[in-house]
């Protein structure tokens, strides 16, 4: 049910609500009589377009307005991958619990981010998570999703209902822009990510492969979702630019016999491969890379999604760069938790006996924090304890995001939701035994 302007929290479907309620009914009990006042009272203020709110008038901007009244928590949720890449998400998702926890109440209420739900690495995963999210009017806004593929599809749905998402992991450059005032393909009002635009990380493995390591020719390999395509294709255009040359094969995601699509690419003889592909594919790519005539000796550039633990224990992972956000945070505190990365990295090993399987943690926990700021920051007390929150103007909040001091940095948020700070390392895997990505040895660093 979406929210009609005006209506500070009275759903569009009121109508219907109301008549559950007994007004325009048949009579009903007393508390049914009760019930029929405050319906009346909300359709009131439908037509009015306002409320009184300790004194104050509130009226909703075009988007309408959460209320939340006395006992209730503020609703929001977190849409990560659970299953199959759960290794990428469930930190992501343990990240978020650990913010609303260190952030505590607004305004009196208690913050609560509900069940988690699997918005998988696919575009049906993403529309049935953004599904779930509409279904409960009363949610504020989401931390998600976990992959580009999945964001693309919940977006536009999140979007149009005057929702707003961050993500700590989507890095495809479609989903904002392309970091010269035009908005990405995929690109819809709402979203936001802390997570870094992955033009960032394309110049840098580009400038990395053909100043630091002398490669030349290089190929690459993507599965066609939007974050592995755009990858490729901003690298491969930077690596040109540079005066390399490229070959670029796609495969499919369950693919899982390589050799067609490595043959293919032998044929242009390249001294590199480059292969930011999720988990299962970028295993088979490891396996069979050396069974491919001319491709034994081939130097392998990886991806950030193949940054997580289950990855780099895979023996043949080594030798592997490995490019992804730069995790090197000394010094860094979030500043409305006051929480530090290493006190974040300790606390989640305490809660979870483990330490982070994934690279985004620190991303996910600035984005919950960006975002229970935002809403402390827009949120109108009313009477009784209640709370008015604005969609209209969290949107306002999180665009005009400046400086906000992050464990990941300082974040500012621009027009299309970048709010990534744009720092890139290039890890060097070379013990298949190092697993804790903390612990990979950094060989190149960059920070705009």
């Amino acid at each position: 049910m979406g929210l009609l302007p005006g209506c500070c929290g009275v759903c569009a479907s009121c109508g219907r609500e109301a008549r559950r309620a007994g007004v325009g009914g048949a009579p009903g009990s007393w508390r049914h009589g009760r019930r029929r006042l405050r319906w009346l009272a909300a359709l009131a203020a439908l037509v009015l377009g306002v409320v009184s709110c300790g004194g104050q008038e509130f009226e909703a901007g075009p988007l309408g307005a959460v209320e939340v009244t006395r006992g209730e928590a503020i609703q929001i949720r977190s849409m990560q991958v659970l299953t199959e890449l759960g290794e990428l998400g469930i930190p992501n998702q343990r990240g978020v619990a650990m913010a609303v926890a260190d952030y505590g109440p607004i305004g009196g209420h208690d913050v609560s981010m509900g069940e988690g739900l699997d918005s998988l690495c696919t575009e049906e995963g993403g529309q049935a998570a953004a599904d779930a999210v509409i279904g409960a009017p009363r949610v504020v806004g989401v931390i998600g999703t976990s992959c580009s593929v999945a964001a693309a599809a919940a977006s536009p749905l999140l979007s149009k209902a005057g929702l707003v998402m961050i993500s700590p992991s989507n890095t495809a450059p479609s989903l904002t822009s392309d970091l010269d005032g035009n908005a990405g393909s995929n690109y819809h009002p709402g979203y936001y990510r802390t997570a870094n635009n992955d033009l960032h990380q394309a110049r840098v493995v580009a400038e990395f492969a053909y100043n630091e390591l002398g490669l030349r020719r290089t190929a690459a390999i993507h599965d066609g979702d939007p974050y592995t395509s755009g990858l490729t294709g901003a690298f491969s255009i930077a690596f040109e630019e540079l005066g390399g040359s490229t070959i670029v094969a796609p495969i499919s995601r369950g693919d899982v016999n390589m050799v067609p699509a490595l043959t293919q690419i032998a044929a242009d003889s390249p001294d590199s491969l480059f292969f930011p592909l999720f988990q299962e594919e970028g295993a088979h790519i490891l396996r069979q890379v050396g069974q491919v005539a001319g491709l034994e000796d081939v130097t392998l550039l990886g991806g950030a999604a193949l940054l997580v633990s289950e990855f780099l224990a895979i023996p043949e992972s080594e030798g592997v760069y490995f490019p992804g956000p730069d995790l090197d945070f000394d010094g860094n505190t979030n500043e409305a938790t006051g929480k530090t990365s290493e006190t974040l990295f300790a606390d989640y090993r305490d809660r979870y006996g483990q330490a982070p399987t994934s690279a985004y943690v620190p991303h996910a926990y600035d984005a919950a924090t960006i975002l229970l700021h935002a809403i402390e920051q827009v949120a109108v007390a009313g009477d009784g304890d209640t709370l008015y929150i604005d969609r209209a103007k969290l949107r306002e909040a999180l665009t005009g995001l400046t400086g906000f001091r992050g464990i990941i940095g300082a974040i500012s948020c621009d027009e299309f939701g970048d709010c990534g700070v744009g720092s890139v390392q290039i890890a060097h895997h070379t013990d298949s035994n190092t697993t804790d990505i903390a612990d990979l040895p950094i060989v190149y660093r960059f920070t705009p």
